[in-house]
């Protein structure tokens, strides 16, 4: 760490929110590398780097709650595509992240609201996906396909 930076971590527990406007993010729900060719990624991150990733459906491996990461993935692009764009092919005219990173948010229509508000495009606004999922998605200025989500699973019933 650089002489004089504050250690964010000192300062903010993972229990405690970060808030701006409507915008509550709880913690990073899941980061994945969107990928081209799955079994090339497959074998350098699970066989190379030795990840404990599993086979979730078709191309598409990752862990859950491996150390402090809730969920890392492997994405194969035609997968991201049909989850944002309903089709196997990504269109040519949206740029293709090369990863995605999805904040769990206390609130994903209020979030997703407040992005829209700032004038952002949305690449589809909040649904539900087939394991539960409550998320809206959008890409970054640096290309990143960004998902403000909600995921019932990673949150202890009290």
């Amino acid at each position: 760490m650089p002489v004089g930076a504050k250690d964010a971590r000192k300062e903010h527990t993972p229990s405690t929110a970060w808030h701006r406007g409507a915008m509550e993010i709880l913690f990073v729900a899941g980061f994945a590398p969107i990928v081209r060719e799955p079994a090339v990624a497959r074998a350098f991150y699970r066989d190379t780097l030795g990840l404990p990733l599993e086979i979730v459906s078709d191309d598409y491996v990752a862990v859950d709650g491996w150390g402090d990461v809730r969920h890392f993935g492997v994405w194969p692009l035609a997968d991201a595509a049909r989850a944002c764009f309903g089709s196997n092919e990504w269109p040519a005219d949206v740029p293709v992240p090369q990863a995605t990173i999805e904040f769990e948010v206390a609130d994903v229509a209020a979030a997703s609201g407040e992005l829209e508000a700032a004038g952002h495009t949305l690449v589809h606004g909040v649904r539900t996906e087939p394991w539960g999922q409550v998320i809206a998605r959008l890409l970054g200025p640096e290309g990143l396909l960004i998902g403000v989500c909600w995921c019932p699973w990673m949150h202890s019933e009290a």
